[in-house]
């Protein structure tokens, strides 16, 4: 059986779930307590908050984790990052006020920062041999300028509107984070063939992400040009059709081009074209 320890609620809460549940990996309960028992694979569930999952994960407690880079590189626990999952994308930067004019990072001097992320902070403070004073918040780390309780904040910032909610402005990026499968240094040989199964099945979800299958009729005379223009996984399918002179040929596409690709297909005379979304792709 292998423990997979994910965060309780929150965005990377809802990712998670998706992607296992897309793996074929989907809690036996829809009560959600601490552990619970997945379907379709030898795989438990446990839910802990964020910062406790690299932690868990390092006592052998889990046996993988999905957690943010920023609490991995916080905690510093020793795991093995397994893999990178590439979604629940964030930056972890240093926010002043927005009045406040920035020439560089020697503004931070003789401040008072606050964050929920000290360790990082004072990699980058010692880094640019800044003098600067921490004060450490669990939460609502962008009130604390406002209130009185420091004069910047470092914390994690997506789209930027809660900084300006709160009238700050992001002045530096400090590190990039994203999903992390994280893992025990020490599994045993069992528990890593059913990691190596659902490490399959996330590759196969993952791979399948912003593609579609698109099947379209084309005259055989422009067979090469039209390939030129849907390369596949390997080479696009060509397949005779009972009308002499004409083929159909299904390939794969990236979705965030199928607008500019949908036009050159119909000006080099491909017709019915059918275009399908993917679920799952076995590279």
């Amino acid at each position: 059986m292998l423990r997979i320890a994910v965060q309780a609620k929150g965005r990377l809460y809802e990712e998670t779930i998706y992607l296992l549940t897309e793996a074929g990996i989907r809690p036996e309960s829809e009560k959600r307590t601490l552990l619970v028992q997945a379907k379709g694979m030898p795989v438990e569930i446990l839910f802990l908050r964020d910062d406790d999952i690299p932690q868990a994960v390092a006592d052998g407690a889990a046996d993988v984790g999905i957690v943010g880079e920023n609490e991995h590189a916080e905690r510093r626990k020793n795991v093995t990052i397994v893999k990178r999952l590439g979604f629940s994308k964030c930056r972890l930067s240093l926010a002043i006020p927005k009045d406040e004019p920035y020439h560089g990072p020697e503004w931070f001097n003789g401040k008072v920062i606050a964050t929920s992320y000290p360790a990082i902070l004072q990699d980058f403070l010692t880094a640019n041999r800044i003098q600067a004073d921490t004060h450490v918040i669990s939460g609502s780390v962008e009130i604390a300028p406002g209130i009185g309780l420091s004069d910047a904040i470092f914390d994690i910032v997506s789209s930027g509107s809660t900084l300006t909610s709160n009238r700050l402005k992001e002045v530096e990026t400090v590190m990039y984070s994203e999903a992390l499968l994280i893992g025990y240094p020490r599994l045993s040989a069992e528990k890593t063939d059913i990691l190596n199964e659902v490490l399959f099945r996330i590759d196969a979800v993952q791979a399948a992400e912003g593609k579609k299958y698109i099947l379209l009729n084309v005259p055989n005379s422009k067979i090469h040009e039209i390939t030129q223009l849907l390369p596949g996984m390997k080479s696009p399918s060509v397949l005779p059709l009972a009308q002499e002179g004409w083929s159909s040929l299904h390939s794969v596409i990236e979705e965030n081009r199928f607008w500019e690709i949908i036009g050159k297909l119909k000006a080099l005379g491909a017709e019915g074209i059918l275009v399908i979304p993917i679920e799952k792709m076995i590279l």
